[in-house]
């Protein structure tokens, strides 16, 4: 088990909730800057890279950002093979398990695992979930799958535990950029008591509110992408909220 991962099973087991920031590379460059500058000022260690239009190039040179302005963990959050850049410090190595779209499930990841494997960085094996959020959103039509329904976490369950059956260590539940509203409640119970796994959800979180709910319903860690990029204090916010929620379990 690598670095990464084994720091986030740890968090996991002490139930120390973690909040990522989501940079996608095509978002303009000062925002970035601020953003990032925010995060680190409030303890955020942990930054994923990724979106569903970006070029190689540009992943890159967001990553070299990053590394510019002192962020750790730099984890690449690809769309395809050709996000996946050297620079990163691990890579969360995914399949699309809530569709059935073979490029996907694995072709995609066939095409990037000898570059994964040259780099060195630390891969984490990660089921991506897709989950309805009331609006056609970019991974949904990149992809050309089906989210998994709302209002039934009993196929979520199923579809995490075969994902964990085979051998994946990390869920991502994504309700999708620009998401109407966030992952309900009980599908991240339904995967929380059904998996071991690191839960990571993102996708509609908009406020502080809305992130505690997900951290108090099973998400070990709370993905934080455009919503911060478009409400310029949405990040300090809930860093004062994932403070409030550790210190209510004797997380500090």
């Amino acid at each position: 088990m690598g670095v990464l991962l084994s720091e986030l099973y740890n968090r996991k087991q002490k139930k120390r909730k973690s909040i990522a920031v989501l940079c996608d590379p095509d978002t303009p460059e000062n925002q970035i800057v601020q953003q990032v500058k925010i995060a680190l000022q409030q303890g955020v260690d942990l930054f994923l890279v990724g979106g569903s239009h970006v070029s190689q190039r540009s992943t890159a040179q967001c990553v070299a950002l990053l590394k510019s302005l002192g962020a750790p963990n730099i984890t690449l959050f690809p769309g395809n093979e050709l996000h996946v850049v050297e620079q990163a410090d691990a890579i969360l190595f995914m399949s699309l398990i809530s569709g059935r779209n073979p490029e996907y499930l694995i072709a995609k990841q066939v095409a990037a695992a000898p570059w994964v494997k040259k780099s060195g960085m630390e891969a984490i094996p990660t089921g991506y979930m897709l989950v309805e959020s009331g609006k056609l959103t970019s991974a949904l039509y990149i992809s050309g799958t089906l989210p998994l329904p709302n209002n039934k976490p009993d196929i979520a369950a199923a579809t995490a535990m075969a994902g964990e059956l085979m051998g994946m260590k990390l869920f991502y539940l994504d309700a999708g950029s620009g998401a109407e509203y966030p992952i309900p409640q009980s599908i991240i119970q339904a995967v929380q008591n059904h998996t071991d796994g690191v839960i990571f959800v993102g996708g509609g979180i908009r406020t502080p509110l809305a992130a505690a709910s997900a951290w108090q319903n099973g998400a070990d860690v709370v993905v934080l992408g455009n919503g911060i990029f478009e409400n310029p204090n949405l990040l300090a916010s809930i860093c004062e909220q994932a403070l409030m929620v550790n210190q209510s379990i004797g997380q500090y």
